[in-house]
């Protein structure tokens, strides 16, 4: 009789657990997920956003399909990739930073050389955020892509994509503290972001992770075009 046929039940599941874990074992395919997590996207927006080759993308794509994390839909000439369980696979993603920051010297080393070098404050909670919302006394700034705006984005936010930030300095409000958030948590943009508008002076804070995290979360959410102008 072989090992395969006295597996236990649970032996089953955990081998089943085991592949799903290999699937997302990997460093391109991590951070395709980080780029699905704000929505669908193509092969090809994949490979451009990802600075990876469009097979080497499509073949990272596939293993993701397989193992259930993604699933596919063809619109014309496009493939598009979506998540099968956005929550899930974000808050997955995020148990397994938040290991890594506790228990891997190396993760928190590029933390603080790469990351807190730029913003070493507190973030701003989601929950401290979520009761400010609307307030005139906040602006919260999305820095990400407008097309990944457009697919979602915290409430009331205004998009001014991190490459755009610098010539908006001058219609950004110094009586409103600033809430800048970006794609994740290891999204460098959103500290670069707070340093960069604290240093011009103005009252910044980073949110704790990114949208995909609040939007896990169970926290409100809007789709819409996007307005990257800022009320004086």
């Amino acid at each position: 009789m072989t090992q395969d046929s006295c597996a236990t039940p649970k032996q089953d599941i955990f081998l089943s657990l085991a592949e799903l874990a290999q699937a997302i074992g990997h460093v391109n395919r991590l951070e395709l997920l980080e780029h699905l997590a704000q929505g669908p996207r193509s092969v090809e927006e994949l490979s451009t956003r990802s600075g990876m080759a469009f097979a080497n993308t499509s073949r990272h794509l596939q293993v993701l399909r397989r193992a259930g994390i993604a699933r596919t839909e063809r619109q014309g000439k496009k493939v598009v990739y979506s998540l099968t369980g956005p929550t899930e696979v974000v808050l997955l993603i995020k148990a397994l930073g938040q290991m890594g920051e506790v228990h891997v010297a190396t993760v928190g080393q590029r933390l603080n050389a790469s990351y807190r070098i730029h913003d070493n404050m507190p973030p701003v909670t989601r929950d401290e955020l979520a009761v400010q919302l609307g307030l005139e006394t906040v602006l919260v700034v999305d820095v990400r892509a407008e097309d990944e705006f457009e697919l979602g984005h915290i409430p009331s936010s205004v998009n001014i994509p991190m490459l755009d930030l610098h010539q908006n300095l001058a219609r950004l409000p110094k009586d409103r503290m600033i809430v800048v958030y970006c794609r994740g948590p290891y999204c460098v943009q959103a500290y670069e972001a707070a340093g960069l508008l604290r240093s011009q002076g103005l009252k910044a804070r980073r949110l704790e992770d990114g949208f995909p995290e609040w939007r896990a979360l169970g926290f409100p959410i809007e789709i819409s075009n996007v307005s990257d102008a800022v009320e004086p």
